[in-house]
């Protein structure tokens, strides 16, 4: 008899469509319960944020070479002049938006880790984000990181939850998918609540397909439960990024027993004006990083917070006609945490030793990952992304 996982339940039987959203287990702000208060997560364990920058960021300039005659020349009138950026050493700073960060980097609990992609890289949005979210550069899968870690280590239905109704490649296991928390959704209605939770409920009679249906409408009801003690955001921030990691401080707070949370905040591709654009993006991810840390920096469970941020691939080298910049190749990847080995991490691509046009990749996106799921996680990483990974240092001991 063929197995179906919750996911494939909860679709086939159209309760996600009642729901307004598809393939994935959901979450709605009034219909929160007790889970952080009967299994609170145990103090001390590690809660990853993974951000997501969709489009593909420019990396440099957002880690700025600012002393590096090549930046100058391949960009004449996008770089930045060195008295405009916030330097970070004799070489490197970071764009003007970012602040907060630079903050962050002085306190010594910001990790940048440079030159970070991976083998053979592919300039389609598509098929980069997908080999990030998938960990497996060489061929297609269908399951993301995340969800080869829920796979691997149980069957709670919080273990990990995308903040919006659409889940990423990153959540989808095999056998089990984060849940997805949908800030803007509506509450279910007092009918269709009680659907699910008489479709929960067991019988001594049901045949082994029924009790496995009945296991998926559980999940659904685990899912719902697990969220009681936390607010309505109200009304939507405007930045979004912002009321993402808000709803994650308080989870965090709350004692939520979620390992891993999945944001974004999308509009990187800059291919015309990327200087206007891309300083009005990193002015919002400065904005709600550096609030979300600050928030979390007095709570007991803040320490146990690790978050990472990247994108897809970075950009070319050289401007192109629209003061804009063209699909690249390495980029910088950000973590952030009282836990986090401040600095530079990986060596800083050359911006003349060029694979055509391209920067050259110095760190593979799979050792960052070893290294959340090994540190953070206290996962064996092999499962997720494979053997001959290592840890880079990222995390202090």
């Amino acid at each position: 008899m063929p197995q179906f996982s919750r996911r494939q339940f909860l679709v086939g039987t159209g309760v996600l469509s009642a729901l307004g959203v598809a393939g994935a287990s959901v979450i709605t702000w009034d219909e929160l319960q007790q889970r952080a208060v009967t299994t609170p997560l145990a103090a001390g364990s590690g809660i990853l944020v993974v951000l997501t920058l969709y489009g593909g960021n420019d990396g440099i300039s957002t880690v700025i070479p600012y002393a590096d005659n090549a930046y100058h020349d391949a960009r004449p009138e996008l770089s930045y002049r060195p008295e405009e950026v916030l330097h970070l050493d004799d070489q490197l700073g970071f764009n003007p938006a970012l602040k907060g960060l630079s903050g962050l980097w002085r306190d010594r609990t910001l990790a940048i880790v440079r030159g970070v992609g991976y083998p053979e890289p592919d300039h389609s949005h598509f098929r980069s984000m997908d080999i990030w979210q998938t960990a497996s550069p060489d061929e297609p899968v269908q399951t993301g990181w995340i969800g080869r870690w829920l796979d691997a280590t149980g069957d709670d239905p919080v273990r990990a939850v995308n903040i919006g109704p659409v889940l990423p490649q990153l959540a989808l296991g095999a056998k089990h998918t984060a849940a997805a928390l949908d800030p803007a959704s509506a509450p279910l209605s007092d009918d269709l609540a009680a659907v699910l939770s008489g479709l929960a409920a067991a019988d001594a009679s049901d045949s082994p397909a029924r009790a496995r249906v009945c296991t998926g409408y559980q999940a659904e009801q685990t899912v719902r439960q697990t969220f009681s003690s936390l607010k309505s955001p109200g009304k939507t921030a405007a930045n979004p990024l912002t009321a993402q990691l808000d709803l994650v401080a308080q989870c965090v707070k709350a004692g939520v027993p979620t390992r891993v949370y999945s944001v974004s905040l999308g509009g990187f591709d800059t291919h015309a004006d990327e200087r206007h654009t891309q300083e009005q993006l990193l002015g919002r991810l400065d904005e709600a990083v550096t609030a979300f840390l600050k928030d979390l920096s007095t709570h007991p469970r803040g320490r146990d917070v690790v978050l990472m941020a990247y994108s897809e691939f970075g950009r070319r080298v050289a401007a192109n006609a629209s003061q804009g910049t063209d699909h690249g190749t390495a980029g910088p990847v950000f973590l952030a945490g009282a836990s986090v080995a401040g600095g530079f991490h990986g060596d800083e691509p050359s911006l003349t030793d060029l694979d055509n046009g391209d920067l050259k990749v110095t760190v593979d996106f799979r050792d960052v990952y070893h290294e959340l799921l090994h540190r953070v996680l206290a996962t064996d990483p092999t499962p997720v992304v494979g053997s001959g990974r290592r840890d880079l240092g990222l995390l202090s001991a």
